[in-house]
């Protein structure tokens, strides 16, 4: 799959998209973490989890984006989107971000980091996200979810 790669409004940033849709079982009410998967099924245990059957995955993602994301000193925004509702959460760059993962994007309140990882020290989880766009995500609503990196 072609990665997706695009200046941002101002001419500063580099931009991934993934598009998804919501599950009846998304909760997001994990506190430490928010997820976009490729798998087309949900249990309640995904708390963490906000849409599924994503597009893409962080292993499709442009080469570049990523050795920007690999910045400690780059600052990363989750931008998701549904319907005419929008949340952003804003984390940082890690060294050790590898975009590996061909099944998951995970954003991350701590510093952990694994394949999965697309930003550290994000400022909220899943648990904080607007509950009227839950809501909508669990009634089966499609998601786009646009990071971007500067």
């Amino acid at each position: 799959m072609r990665a997706l790669k695009f200046r941002g409004r101002e001419g500063s940033a580099m931009q991934e998209q993934i598009h998804a849709t919501g599950h009846q079982n998304v909760l997001a009410e994990h506190t430490s973490t928010f997820e976009v998967t490729t798998d087309d099924y949900l249990t309640t245990a995904g708390d963490c989890i906000l849409a599924v059957e994503a597009d893409r995955a962080p292993a499709d993602f442009d080469p570049d984006f990523v050795a920007a994301c690999q910045d400690a000193d780059a600052t990363i925004t989750a931008e998701l989107a549904v319907g005419d509702q929008t949340e952003t959460v804003t984390g940082s760059g890690h060294p050790d971000l590898s975009f590996e993962s061909e099944r998951s994007a995970v954003g991350r309140t701590s510093e952990h980091v694994d394949e999965r990882t697309i930003m550290v020290n994000a400022d909220s989880p899943a648990l904080g996200f607007d509950r009227d766009l839950v809501a909508d995500l669990a009634d089966g609503a499609d998601a786009t979810l646009t990071l971007s990196v500067e």
